[in-house]
């Protein structure tokens, strides 16, 4: 459903495009999943949009579908870069009020990706007479290496798994809530511990993706994959006292949310949105900070992989199990290895050796 309706958007936004795009659409359907082709087309109608702007007037139509081939042939290297330096902070106005937009240089190298494929795309065809794209600036975005890898420490997991056990840390309305769903919680943050699943993973989980005679799940990866996954005892245990004694009856639920592994509490398939929220309220309380700087999913899914590589895994077994597609991924986690800072500087205790050594002389 979720894919459907992804398609369903693409398939809108296409509309309001030029038609000698046609062909690009079509690159597109046959190469990139979904949603990177729903962005990918956020990104050309932006772009359709800033050409056609009263500012800018790279092209004399009214509506981005009435953009011509013969105005696209005209657009230099120097075009785009404005329009990439345009995407920097920009403001769009409604009847009551103005919004102020702004991009980092991670997205604005997405949007220029974006753009790059399509002029490549539309010089291959034979729709441009040039290929532009070496004229683009280059955008330094940080190195995957060049970043610290957030997870949390198994101590700060011990704490988060004691939050959603007691309702300790939990303010009093959270209470209130985590007393109908503590079980649910605890099932989705051991899920995401062990096994390092997307998001989108976890979401799509159902009842009937649970096999406990043989011991194993099924889940819903990227590309269109499916992978089954062997149950331990801690999920067994999670997900078998959420199902017996939580959740609802399914005479209780709609049938379009009766397979639904995890409901919220109107009965409805529990969407990314709340099960994000949830993750941070509950890793804030494991890190001791606000709620607003809680973590992510996908920092589990780091946690994850920062733990079963620091228990002497093969990096290659995680790979699969992450369902990395580059074993490169993989080694990221690898590199960063869990409390080597705290350690070090544990090391270095200038001041409290020179007390120590102080009162010894006394």
């Amino acid at each position: 459903m979720k894919e459907n309706d992804i398609i369903r958007q693409c398939t809108e936004i296409e509309k309001g495009l030029p038609p000698f795009l046609r062909g690009f659409f079509a690159y597109l359907r046959g190469n990139v999943l979904p949603m990177t082709r729903r962005a990918y087309l956020h990104d050309i109608k932006f772009f359709c949009n800033y050409l056609i702007s009263d500012d800018v007037r790279l092209s004399n139509a009214g509506d981005t579908k009435d953009i011509t081939e013969s105005e696209f042939n005209k657009i230099k290297a120097a075009d785009v870069n404005m329009f990439i330096d345009h995407c920097r902070r920009y403001e769009i106005e409604t009847e009551k009020e103005i919004y102020v937009y702004e991009n980092k240089n991670k997205s604005l190298a997405r949007k220029k990706s974006s753009v790059s494929v399509l002029f490549k795309y539309l010089y291959r065809d034979e729709i441009l007479q040039k290929n532009i794209t070496d004229g683009f600036n280059p955008i330094k975005v940080q190195k995957p290496g060049e970043r610290e890898i957030k997870t949390l420490q198994d101590d700060e997991v011990m704490k988060m798994l004691d939050a959603v056990s007691s309702g300790e840390g939990l303010t009093k309305k959270e209470r209130q809530f985590w007393e109908k769903t503590k079980r649910r919680d605890k099932a989705i943050l051991i899920l995401f511990l062990t096994y390092g699943l997307r998001i989108s993973e976890l979401q799509q989980l159902n009842v009937s993706s649970l096999n406990f005679w043989r011991g194993e799940f099924k889940i819903y990866r990227k590309r269109g994959k499916e992978s089954t996954m062997q149950l331990n005892k801690s999920t067994v245990k999670v997900v078998t006292e959420y199902l017996e004694m939580e959740r609802a009856k399914d005479d209780t639920i709609e049938p379009l949310h009766k397979d639904a592994l995890f409901l919220s509490l109107q009965g409805t398939r529990m969407t990314e949105r709340q099960i994000r929220e949830l993750t941070k309220k509950y890793t804030s309380i494991g890190l001791a900070t606000s709620r607003k700087t809680g973590y992510s999913p996908h920092k589990l899914r780091a946690t994850a992989a920062t733990s079963l590589i620091g228990r002497g895994n093969s990096i290659f077994d995680v790979q699969a199990l992450l369902d990395h597609e580059q074993v490169t991924t993989t080694q990221l986690y690898a590199a960063h290895k869990m409390n080597v800072k705290r350690d070090l500087v544990r090391n270095m205790e200038w001041e409290i050796e020179r007390e120590s050594e102080s009162k010894n002389d006394e």
